[in-house]
């Protein structure tokens, strides 16, 4: 089965990003507005009970942060995603650092970790640079507090459910 973990921020920001997400993102429906914290990955049920007992060690550490969404950026030309940006990536990069250490720890990432929220992927060229030019134009000030992270599962139709999710208790 395929787990993944992210965040979610609070609910005015997703209610931003789904705006946008509503028409631009083809996952709209299988996961809420999320910043991904670490990839998909195929587990056993052991290696599912490894995470559990890993993450519950993890976040006794971290303490919970806030994090601001100030402009639209994109992905372009290495994949048609447009995106929330953060202000300052420092505190989602030190919780990723953290989570994905020890066994999590990611062997051979598949890109620079980018902390964002997605708001329209799998566009055609032209459509990314429409809705980029008319974005960039928009004042951007969503602050969140990041309290909690989640492990999720993906069901047997394709969509994303918590399967557990640990506060930050540090």
């Amino acid at each position: 089965m395929f787990y993944g973990i992210a965040v979610f921020p609070e609910k005015h920001v997703q209610d931003l990003a789904n705006s946008w997400r509503r028409r631009y993102d083809p996952h709209y429906a299988a996961i809420p507005a999320h910043m991904t914290v670490r990839d998909q990955e195929d587990w056993t049920e052991q290696q599912l009970q490894t995470a559990v007992d890993y993450l519950e060690q993890a976040t006794a550490a971290l303490s919970p942060f806030t994090v601001r969404f100030n402009r639209v950026s994109s992905f372009f030309p290495v994949s048609h995603v447009l995106y929330l940006a953060l202000e300052d990536t420092a505190a989602m990069q030190e919780l990723r650092n953290a989570v994905c250490s020890g066994p999590l720890t990611v062997k051979a990432p598949k890109h620079v970790y980018t902390p964002h929220l997605t708001i329209g992927q799998k566009m055609s060229a032209d459509e990314l640079h429409d809705m980029y030019g008319n974005l960039r134009m928009q004042s951007i000030d969503a602050v969140s507090r990041i309290d909690r992270i989640h492990l999720l599962y993906q069901t047997d139709n394709g969509s994303w459910t918590a399967y557990q999710s640990f506060l930050l208790r540090g």
